[in-house]
């Protein structure tokens, strides 16, 4: 069918990209290195993609919605190639930080448009399509990170995969388009509601823990085996990504709400777990939840406000991603400072809080049931 060829688009973009944030951890000590920065300083490039990515989804999005997926798609998937591009060529962390910024801009917005091809053209099965798309969120950074990990330097890493993503991603984008004739809310309709800011507070509190792992599992795993560790960081994005065609199965079924409310929980227990020192059941814990939620939370915000302006009203639930990558690693990264514990409590609190401000949205009649 027509439909299907625009999951395979957006599984592809989704690959490239993962490799910004899934990537991190492999990307970290090469750039710490080459750049001869601390961990604090380079924790700042993370904050910096979760921002541009986040901030810049709505406004991408409002395009997509408004004048289809092609040009605004086309133009940021230059721009995300531009990131690793522009990286091979920074001579200083400056540099850097700007390409980065500059390449984060696009993978944000080419996120939300892979997201909403998935849930746009496949509305009787909404969670499983975008957990199909999503799945490369994770898979592409798991085929990476270990070609990444074994490179001597950040330099032909992201040269390799700056010209890959600049030939490639262009020529899906031009072929991508929406389904006519959808309904839903306004951005201004969904943004005075409650229930939204019950959702973006959840959202931008759960992730947390996966934010953590995602950027400074390196240091959280500085005891482990350097064997182990490197499995660790390839295990993370395989989970967060392999697992979303699951979920999304069993919330096209069981509720979308419901089994977002549960992924948080087990979050929280990848919390508990960085508390008490297991840091490998950490990793699977919050590899097996943190991919899927954030997909999820799309899911929950669209059946709650309808599909025609879903790629801006999920992406301004999306900015709760760049208050969540501050959570999780500029913020942490201050308090590991003052001791591991701090830190970890704090992690464990934000977790608490994204179960608890999801809880009265079960009483809500919203989630949907498919039989």
């Amino acid at each position: 069918m027509k439909r299907n060829k625009y999951i395979i688009i957006g599984f592809v973009i989704m690959c490239f990209n993962s490799l910004y944030q899934y990537s991190w951890n492999a990307l970290e000590p090469l750039l710490r290195e080459g750049f001869n920065v601390s961990v604090v300083e380079i924790a700042l490039g993370f904050t910096l993609f979760s921002v541009f990515s986040s901030v810049f989804q709505p406004i991408g999005g409002h395009f997509a919605d408004k004048q289809g997926p092609k040009r605004i798609g086309v133009i940021s998937a230059i721009l995300s190639a531009i990131g690793f591009l522009g990286t091979y060529l920074s001579p200083n962390i400056y540099v850097f930080f700007v390409s980065w910024s500059i390449g984060s801009i696009g993978e944000g917005i080419l996120y939300g448009i892979a997201a909403n091809l998935a849930m746009k053209w496949f509305r009787e099965r909404m969670g499983f399509a975008t957990g199909i798309v999503s799945m490369g969120f994770g898979i592409g950074s798991a085929i990476a990170n270990p070609f990444i990990s074994m490179a001597g330097n950040y330099r032909i890493v992201t040269l390799a995969i700056g010209l890959v993503e600049i030939v490639l991603l262009p020529i899906l984008l031009y072929i991508s388009d929406y389904p006519p004739k959808l309904s839903g809310q306004t951005p201004r309709q969904a943004v005075l509601s409650v229930k939204f800011w019950l959702i973006y507070l959840s959202f931008a509190t759960s992730i947390v823990p996966l934010t953590v792992l995602s950027s400074e599992l390196p240091i959280l795993g500085k005891g482990l085996p350097q064997q182990e560790l490197v499995t660790l960081i390839s295990i993370l994005p395989l989970l967060s990504g392999g697992l979303r065609p699951i979920f999304g199965y069993i919330a096209d079924r069981l509720g979308i709400l419901r089994t977002t409310f549960l992924l948080t929980i087990v979050l929280t227990l990848g919390s508990i777990s960085l508390l008490l020192g297991e840091i490998a059941l950490s990793t699977i814990l919050v590899g097996f939840a943190g991919g899927s939620l954030i997909t999820l939370y799309f899911n929950v915000s669209t059946e709650i406000f309808g599909f025609k302006f879903s790629t801006v009203n999920s992406g301004i639930l999306y900015t709760g991603k760049a208050l969540g990558g501050v959570l999780g690693s500029i913020i942490f990264a201050l308090l590991y400072t003052i001791s591991l514990r701090t830190s970890e409590i704090y992690t464990l609190s934000c977790s608490l809080i994204g179960v608890l401000t999801l809880l009265p949205l079960l009483f809500t009649k919203q989630s949907r049931k498919v039989q």
